[in-house]
This record gives structure tokens, sequence and C-alpha cells, in this order.
């Protein structure tokens, strides 16, 4: 039987809906995280955190990061994980898919070597908890084996690699600093618990649901994986190689476009491959680059208008200033005037919402 076939414009709109970058806005900070079933945590703020650029870019300015706080650290409607904010009903799969992961042989090696240290993490968690890393004895029996900027991190490494098979939990953040506790003071008490091929289905198709359309395999990259297995249903995109799995339940929609500005750890936009072959666009985050050898800038955001991806927003927070300062605005199509206005539009609510006043550098570059 035929594979179906999808145009890029489909493909495209598929993947925008996906991600809640469609018209219109949703509304539930909530709702939103399940949809996008991860934020994740960077301390990167030129602009703003990422988690927050992530859900204003969705949400628009009534989007206050204090939610977000509150939502994670006092209703419990979200949770903390190592590097990610998520839904609650994530965890048992995230947990489970973790556990039947096997470690790298030195990870594995080192946690072996270790368990006296965990065991003594735990008990101290269960008579004083939650505490923060700093508040936590470094017991370990030997060093975790890195001369990089983990080297004698012992206590961290242990707090990550116990919260990812979900033997610890994040209860809630002093300024960048976590407090760790026992995940059954933290997360939900109804929690399943799940085989290992269960959980990877599950992750798949949420992971599916959440990008719209992704591949099913390929290269590893780092952080939250852009693949979903035999999720969704086989197709062919014009224009790209092999073929992609789709979420059904997106393909034919009616599509609103609207303009947006993201993060430059935005999920549209995680994995690049996916986004030069289905939308054209080239980006690096050029923050680890020399200045002289950016194009773009420190923390370009990209931008999204209609069902394409347009151009990248050189900006930085000034708060000492007052000021949003747009250095430029690179242009990857020509920008007509109401694309133009469209784009200073947003860029005028970003700077609303970071209650700056926007300092305009320079209109474009090409």
């Amino acid at each position: 039987m035929a594979v179906p076939r999808l145009t890029k414009d489909e493909a495209r709109r598929v993947a925008l809906h996906a991600q809640l970058l469609d018209a219109p806005r949703p509304t539930g900070l909530v709702d939103v995280v399940e949809r996008l079933t991860l934020l994740q945590i960077d301390p990167t703020a030129a602009v703003a955190p990422s988690a927050d650029l992530v859900l204003w870019s969705r949400l628009g300015s009534t989007y206050e990061p204090a939610a977000l706080i509150r939502a994670v650290e006092t209703d419990r409607t979200l949770v903390e994980t190592v590097a990610y904010i998520r839904s609650p009903r994530d965890l048992p799969a995230v947990i489970a898919e973790a556990r039947g992961t096997p470690a790298h042989p030195s990870t594995r090696a080192w946690l072996e070597a270790n368990e006296p240290f965990r065991r003594d993490v735990l008990e101290l968690l269960a008579r004083d908890g939650p505490l923060l890393s700093r508040d936590i004895p470094d017991t370990s029996v030997v060093p975790w084996p890195s001369s990089g900027w983990n080297n004698n991190r012992n206590v961290t490494r242990m707090l990550e690699a116990m919260a990812l098979r979900g033997h610890v939990a994040i209860s809630g953040r002093k300024g960048r600093e976590r407090y760790w506790d026992l995940p059954e003071r933290v997360h939900p008490a109804d929690l399943p618990v799940l085989d290992h091929d269960v959980a990877v289905r599950l992750r798949n198709e949420r992971r599916l649901a959440a990008l719209g359309i992704a591949r099913a395999a390929g290269p590893q990259i780092p952080g939250e994986s852009p693949y979903v297995g035999d999720a969704g249903e086989e197709v062919v995109v014009e224009g790209t190689p092999g073929t992609w799995r789709v979420d059904p339940a997106y393909v034919g929609l009616p599509f609103q476009g609207r303009t947006a500005l993201l993060s430059p750890f935005d999920r549209l936009i995680h994995d690049r491959v996916r986004a030069e072959q289905l939308f054209g666009f080239e980006y690096v985050l050029e923050m680890y680059k020399p200045a002289a050898k950016r194009r773009w800038g420190y923390f370009a955001l990209p931008v999204v208008h209609d069902d394409r991806l347009v151009g990248k927003l050189d900006a930085t927070a000034d708060r000492k200033a007052g000021a949003l300062v747009v250095n430029a605005v690179h242009e990857d199509v020509p920008f007509s005037s109401d694309l133009a206005d469209a784009v200073r539009a947003e860029v005028e609510d970003l700077a609303r919402w970071l209650r700056l006043e926007v300092r305009w550098a320079t209109r474009a570059t090409r």
C-alpha cells in the first residue's frame, strides 16, 4: 500500500499546531506543558530564561513566571526533573525508561562503587529533607571520573542519577540551587509503575503528539530525543528524504497562523535537521562562539510568521538600563511591510512582558 504524502506546507502546519504556535493562543499554563510534554531548564537569560520564553511565546503577556514557580513548588501540578519541567502524568514513563536503559559503563561502575553513598543520601533526606545539595555530605567511595566541569561534583552527580531513576525528587529552588527530597513527598501518590517497553511506547506517543511530525529514528543529539519510533502513521513529505511519522489527529485541520518569537531551545527548532528539511531554516546557537564569528547574535530568537520560520531576532535585555536592546532583525526572507509590522509588534509585546522599553539599534540585516 502506498505511503500517504504530505506537502511541506501541510507538514509545517502540523508541526506548528502541535507546538501551539498557531492561532488562537492557548490560555492555560499547565495545559501548555501537558501538550508540549516538557520545558527545558537553562540558566541563560540574555532575554529571559528559556522555560519562560517558551510559555510567553504560547500564552502571551498574560503569562507570569511566578505562576510557573507556583505550579511546580506549591500546587505540584507540574514537576521539575533533571533539566526539564514536566507534567506529572509523564513521570512514570520517564522514570521507567531511565531505569530500563543501560547506563554508560563508566557511570554504571561509578554508581555501583558508590552504593553506600546512595544509601547515605536516602537516609539523610528521609530524616532532614528537603535539602540543598551543599547541605548533603560527600561520602562517595570513588570520585566522579571527570577532568571537566563535573570534576569532584560527586553529590550533584549522585542526586541527578538518583532523580532520573525516581529515587529522589526536586522539590523546589533557592535561586539556581535545587532542593532535594524523597519522591513520595513531592510526586503524586498514585503514579503507576510501568515496565520499560510500555514506557518507551508511551514516551514515543507523547513525543509525537507534542511534535506533530518527526522521524522514527536518527543520529543521537543532546537532550530529549526528537525521535518517535513507530508512533503515529508513516508519511512521505515532498522534497525531503525518507519517511516521517505523523500524528494523524493533526492532519487536515484548519490552520490560522500568527507571529511568534521563540527561545533558542524551543522544541520547534531543537532538531536542527528537521527544522532545515521542513522549514528551510538554518540555525545555530551562537553564545558559545567568539563575538566576531557570530552571524545572528549571542541568543538570537527564531521568528515564526504564519507557517514559516522567517528570521532571527538579535536582542538583549539590559535590565539596568530598563531596555530590550534590538541589535538586528535578520531576515531569512525579505520582509513585507505587513510581516515587518507583525514582528515589530511581537518585539514590543516581549518588551512589555519583560517590563522594559524597546531600544532599536537597527531595523534589519539580510
